[in-house]
C-alpha cells in the first residue's frame, strides 16, 4: 500500500495532535508560547481565580513591546494603562516562574522578533501568542497563528489548545524580482489579488523561486502579513537558508541535538504530489514597489499605477467611497507625488537589520525632507546594536534621522508614538485600518525602499529612481 502523500502543513499539524474530537476541534500541543503586556493580563488573572499553575513555564516566553515608549526607556512609564500593563507582566511572570525580557534587558524586542534571533523559533513546532501576527514564525516552517485571551489561560495551564483543523493553500510566486522589489512588495501584491479575505479558512504554504531566493528576514515579512487576507497564517519550508539562520542562536541545539533536529527538519516538506484546497501561481515580473491607497491592506497597486476606479477594483462601490473619503483621495488619480507627513520604519513587519540596510541604502548621501517626521523604530536591542555596529547609524544621523529604541511604536495607537488626524504616513507595518496608527490617521502601506523615499522627498515616490541616481553617482 502506498503512502499517502503530505504537505508540510500536515506534516507538522498531525504530529501535534494530542486528541481528535468527532465532529469537533482537534486538541494540539504546542511547543512555544509567547506572551506580551496587552493579552496576558486577563489569562493570569483566569488562572488565579481557578487556582490553576502553568503546566510548562519554559515553554513560554514573555516580553514587553506593545505598550512601551520608544524614547527615554529608563524612565518610569508616563501613561498609567501602560506601565501598569507592563507591571503586571513582570509580576505575573516572576509569580510563575517565566522568562521575562522586559524594559533594559538587553534581549527585550518585539515579540515576533525576538523568538526567531534568539533561536527560540525552530521548524516543525506549533507556536502561539495572543496577538494576530504570531504567523510571522511560519517562516521557518512552523505551524504558529494568533490566540484570543482565554485561549492563552488555556496554553498556560495545558500547554494545548482545541483548533479546528484549516484548509490548505499553496501560493507560487516563481521567477526573479526585479531590482527594488523587496518581500514586502511581494505580500501586499498576493494580498491586492487576493484581497483581505481571500485566505480566510486556510493555513498558506509559500513556495517557488521567489521565496526560496528570499532570506529569512524576507519570509518573516510575507508569513507576517498572511493573516492581511484572512489566512489563519503562512508558512515556508525549512532548507539551507534556514538552517544557516538558526545555527549558533543562543537557544538553538547544539552538538548531537543540532544533528538530530537537522535530520528530522529535512523531512519538512510537502511531498511533490501533495493535494492543496486551494492554490495560486504568481509571476515576479509582474510585482512593482507596492503601496496602499485605502484602508485595508487589499487596497494596494504598484506605485505607478493611479487609484482604480470603484468598478476595476470590485466589491462594493460603498464601501470603496468611503475608504477613499476616509484617505483623502480619489478615483484613477496617481499614488505618485502625493505628500507624506510622518514615515515609519519599524514593526514585527519591517523592524529587522535587512529592513534599515534597504532603507539606509537610498537616504546614504541624502537628507530627511523637512516637513517630514520620521520614526525609525529597531525591532529590538539586538538589531539596534546591529544598525550601530554596521555603520547605519551614522548614515541616519548624518541625513537627519532620529534612531528610537525597540517597540511596536507606531504599527498601532497603544503608545505614545502616533499619527496625528488627517496626516499622511507611509508605513512599514501591516494594517492600514481606520486609525490604526492614531484617530483619524492615513496609513499608507509600503516596503523600507518606499519608505526611505518618501523619508527623503517628502512625496510618494519609486525608490528605484533614487538607487538609480546613486548608482550614476557612484559610477
Amino acid at each position: 500500500m502506498s503512502k499517502k502523500s503530505t504537505t508540510l502543513f500536515d506534516k507538522v499539524w498531525d504530529a501535534h495532535v494530542v486528541r481528535e474530537i468527532e465532529d469537533g476541534p482537534d486538541i494540539l500541543f504546542i511547543d512555544r508560547h509567547f506572551i506580551h503586556e496587552v493579552t496576558s493580563p486577563v489569562a493570569f488573572l483566569g488562572l488565579k481565580n481557578r487556582g490553576l499553575k502553568v503546566m510548562f513555564p519554559e515553554k513560554t516566553f514573555a516580553t514587553a513591546d506593545h505598550n512601551t515608549p520608544t524614547i527615554n526607556q529608563h524612565l518610569p512609564v508616563q501613561d498609567p494603562l501602560s506601565a501598569k500593563q507592563l507591571e503586571a507582566l513582570e509580576n505575573n511572570t516572576a509569580k510563575y516562574g517565566i522568562s521575562h525580557w522586559g524594559l533594559g534587558n538587553p534581549r527585550n524586542g518585539i515579540v515576533h522578533v525576538i523568538g526567531p534571533e534568539n533561536g527560540i523559533t525552530l521548524p516543525g513546532m506549533t507556536i502561539v501568542c495572543g496577538d494576530s501576527h504570531t504567523s510571522t514564525h511560519g517562516a521557518f516552517g512552523a505551524i504558529a497563528f494568533g490566540i484570543g485571551t482565554s485561549e492563552v489561560e488555556m496554553v498556560l495551564s495545558s500547554q494545548c489548545i482545541m483548533q479546528p483543523k484549516p484548509k490548505k493553500m499553496r501560493i507560487n510566486v516563481n521567477g526573479k524580482l526585479g531590482w527594488g522589489i523587496t518581500p514586502k512588495d511581494v505580500a501586499l501584491y498576493i494580498i491586492s489579488k487576493l484581497t483581505t479575505a481571500g485566505a480566510t479558512g486556510y493555513f498558506v504554504e509559500y513556495a517557488g523561486e521567489v521565496f526560496r531566493d528570499m532570506s529569512m528576514e524576507g519570509r518573516m515579512t510575507v508569513c507576517n502579513m498572511s493573516i492581511e487576507m484572512g489566512a489563519r497564517g503562512g508558512m515556508v519550508a525549512p532548507d539551507e537558508t534556514t538552517f544557516s539562520y538558526i545555527k549558533g542562536r543562543e537557544k538553538a541545539p547544539t552538538g548531537q541535538a543540532w544533528d538530530d533536529a537537522l535530520a528530522y527538519w529535512k523531512t519538512l516538506k510537502s511531498d511533490e504530489d501533495a493535494v492543496f484546497d486551494m492554490e495560486y501561481h504568481f509571476d515576479a515580473a509582474d510585482i512593482e514597489p507596492m503601496i496602499t491607497y485605502g484602508t485595508n491592506p487589499g487596497m494596494g497597486i504598484g506605485i505607478s499605477q493611479s487609484i482604480p476606479t470603484a468598478e476595476e477594483a470590485g466589491g462594493g462601490k460603498a464601501s470603496f467611497e468611503k475608504a477613499l473619503n476616509y484617505m483623502g483621495f480619489n478615483e484613477s488619480e496617481p499614488m505618485l507625488g502625493k505628500k507624506v507627513d510622518y514615515v515609519f520604519i519599524g514593526s514585527c513587519t519591517n523592524g529587522r537589520i535587512e529592513d534599515f540596510r534597504a532603507f539606509a541604502s537610498v537616504v546614504k548621501g541624502r537628507k530627511k525632507a523637512d516637513h517630514i517626521t520620521a520614526w525609525i523604530v529597531p525591532g529590538s536591542h539586538v538589531v539596534e546594536k546591529q544598525i550601530r555596529e554596521e555603520g547605519i547609524y551614522d548614515i541616519l544621523t548624518e541625513a537627519g534621522f532620529q534612531l528610537r529604541q525597540p517597540g511596536c511604536s507606531a504599527c498601532l495607537a497603544m503608545n505614545d508614538d502616533k499619527i496625528p488626524a488627517g496626516k499622511y504616513a507611509v508605513s512599514t507595518s501591516n494594517r492600514n485600518f481606520e486609525g490604526r496608527q492614531g484617530p483619524g490617521s492615513r496609513t499608507l502601506l509600503a516596503s523600507p525602499l518606499v519608505a526611505a523615499a518618501a523619508a527623503v522627498t517628502g512625496v510618494v515616490t519609486d525608490p528605484r529612481e533614487l538607487l538609480a541616481q546613486q548608482e550614476l553617482v557612484q559610477a
